[in-house]
C-alpha cells in the first residue's frame, strides 16, 4: 500500500481553516469541495489513459485520453458526498457509484446500509471518497467489496488519515497484489479513546450538513 500526504502550501491553508472550530458549514464545505480537488490532482497520477489523435487547427497531433472502462468515484455517504462535485470537476468522465456505510460507535465496525454499485467492476480504477480514515474499519470494508466485483486498483483520498487506520489497511490487504493507494491533506498523531482523530477536525458529516 501507498500512502501519499500531499505537501502544499495551498493544502496545508485549507485544511487548517478545515480545522477551525469556527469556519461555518457553507465555508467548510466550499474548502473541503477546493481541497478535494487538490488531493485529486495528486491521486489521479496513476490513471490510466490510451493514446489519440486529435487535429488542432495547424495538424494533426497525438496525445491521451481516459482508458475504458472509465474510472469509477465511490463517494462513501454521507460525508464523502461533500467530496464528490471536487473529484468530478477533474475527472467529469468518470462514472459514480455511491456505498453507505456507518461506524458503530460502541464496537467502531463498519456496518453498510446502501450500495449503488456495478455489480462487475472487472479492469476498473476505483477512487474512494472518505473524508476521515481514522480507525479504518470503513474503508478497509469499501475497498474488500470494491475488490469483490472485481476492481484491480483503488486509490482512496481522504482529508485526513491517523497512523492507527492506515496500519489497519495495511494488515487487512497485506497480501493483496493490487495496487492500494491512500492520498490525504495530512495524517495526524493519533485516535482518542472514542476513535476520533487529534487534533483532527471534529465529525466531517456534522461540519459539512449540520448534525441530523
Amino acid at each position: 500500500m501507498q500512502t501519499l500526504a500531499v505537501d502544499h502550501p495551498l493544502v496545508a491553508h485549507k485544511l487548517t481553516t478545515l480545522r477551525d472550530a469556527r469556519t461555518d458549514s457553507p465555508t467548510f464545505r466550499r474548502l473541503a469541495d477546493e481541497l478535494v480537488t487538490l488531493l485529486a490532482y495528486e491521486a489521479t497520477r496513476d490513471v490510466r489513459v490510451a493514446p489519440v489523435t486529435v487535429p488542432t487547427p495547424l495538424v494533426e497531433t497525438d496525445g491521451v485520453q481516459l482508458a475504458n472502462p472509465k474510472p469509477l468515484v465511490v463517494p462513501i455517504l454521507r460525508a464523502g458526498l461533500g467530496m464528490l462535485d471536487g473529484m468530478t470537476r477533474l475527472l467529469p468522465t468518470a462514472e459514480v457509484g455511491f456505498l453507505g456505510m456507518v461506524r458503530d460507535e460502541g464496537t467502531l465496525q463498519a456496518q453498510t446500509y446502501a450500495t449503488r454499485l456495478p455489480d462487475d467492476l472487472s479492469g476498473r480504477q476505483c477512487y474512494v471518497l472518505d473524508p476521515m480514515l481514522a480507525t479504518g474499519g470503513t474503508l478497509a470494508a469499501a475497498i474488500e467489496l470494491l475488490f469483490d466485483r472485481g476492481a484491480d486498483d483503488v486509490t482512496a483520498i481522504c482529508l485526513l488519515a491517523a497512523p492507527e487506520g492506515l496500519k489497519h489497511l495495511e494488515e487487512a490487504f497485506a497480501g493483496t497484489a493490487a495496487p492500494i493507494r491512500v492520498v490525504t491533506a495530512a495524517i495526524d498523531s493519533h485516535l482518542n479513546e472514542q476513535g476520533f482523530i487529534m487534533p483532527g477536525l471534529g465529525d466531517a458529516g456534522d461540519r459539512l450538513y449540520g448534525v441530523v
